[in-house]
């Protein structure tokens, strides 16, 4: 996900995790207590042997942390100092055992630890979508508060300060906000043209179409209303800012994946045949002639009204496709 020339190697654990994992552990082995990367989903697989979870919702966090909210208990099993975490005995867990075949899926921003009871092999996963991408910011932005705090006092002999936060961000957290920026505009053009596609191929409004179209309008509401958040921040990114071509973007084979995969994705989910790989690649170039590089949240913004305008003219579903992103809560139900 990040790449900056200056610090990353096409192959390091950056620029090139697809955060999908094998984790092999001999019995007695352990996870500390921690929270997934990016505050995304993960599900844990099972091949063999058997897991304990501790789990701590959201709402408790909060209780395993110092009073500065700096540093999180290690293992809730040690002798925890009642002065430097007060609040850890009010916290209640949630505890269960995973069998052999057996999956589990963690929330995002659930809190918990891990034991193998047994030697244990298991397969996991984590991402991210339109329904957490809030918690993917709200992480971004306290780390970035904090890599700032870090190194404010060179700020005065640096050069390019913000550029510098980002790159620590980058390092500490997996990815910074040009890098978060990128991705949401990546996701957006992945997801506005396959409601194109299948609005074209159905011939029918988003109102009467499949579930997979309004599937698809809620992630379009979602990323619009943390482009807002972000546009709102006044996130900038240094010396180099933000940017992206969107012409360039269309020719790159990693976007076309992105876009067949959502496609194949979502029609298995919604059990909806997908329209072909040339169809959809005539359509995008018909469909994103956005002139204006994307070098700002604000632009984006504009990015995200003028791509559903003009779908919504080409379908006659402007007023509605408009009131369906600024109503995003109405798509959560869907």
């Amino acid at each position: 996900m990040h790449n900056d020339s200056d610090t990353c190697q096409e192959n390091d654990g950056i620029s090139c995790s697809d955060y999908r994992f094998v984790y092999m552990g001999a019995k007695g082995s352990w996870t500390p207590l921690h929270a997934d990367v990016f505050r995304s989903y993960s599900w844990s697989a099972n091949v063999c042997g058997k897991k304990k979870w501790l789990f701590l919702p959201p709402s408790q966090c909060h209780l395993v942390f110092d009073r500065g909210f700096k540093s999180c208990v290690y293992n809730i099993f040690d002798d925890v100092s009642e002065t430097n975490f007060p609040g850890f005995k009010k916290a209640i867990w949630l505890e269960c055992s995973q069998e052999q075949n057996e999956i589990i899926f963690v929330p995002s921003g659930w809190y918990h630890q891990v034991h193998n009871m047994e030697d244990t092999i298991s397969i996991n996963h984590n991402w991210f979508n339109a329904y957490n991408l809030s918690w993917v910011l709200d992480l971004l932005s306290k780390d970035y508060k904090e890599a700032k705090e870090y190194i404010e006092d060179i700020r005065d002999i640096c050069d390019d300060f913000e550029g510098l936060c980002q790159r620590n961000l980058a390092a500490n957290t997996g990815m910074n906000f040009s890098d978060f920026f990128i991705f949401l505009s990546r996701f957006f053009s992945a997801n506005i043209l396959q409601l194109y596609c299948q609005l074209r191929e159905d011939g029918i409004s988003v109102w009467s179409s499949s579930k997979m179209a309004k599937h698809l309008v809620f992630n379009l509401a979602s990323i619009r209303r943390i482009a807002l958040k972000l546009m709102g921040m006044g996130v900038v990114a240094g010396n180099h800012g933000f940017f992206l071509d969107l012409m360039e973007m269309l020719d790159d084979p990693n976007f076309l994946k992105l876009f067949i995969d959502v496609g194949r994705a979502y029609g298995k989910i919604h059990e909806q045949q997908n329209c072909s790989c040339d169809t959809k690649k005539a359509w995008m170039v018909e469909f994103l002639d956005y002139s204006s590089h994307i070098r700002n949240p604000e632009d984006f913004v504009k990015f995200i009204d003028y791509s559903v305008a003009k779908l919504g003219a080409t379908f006659c579903e402007e007023k509605h496709l408009l009131s369906g992103l600024n109503n995003w809560p109405l798509f959560e139900d869907q």
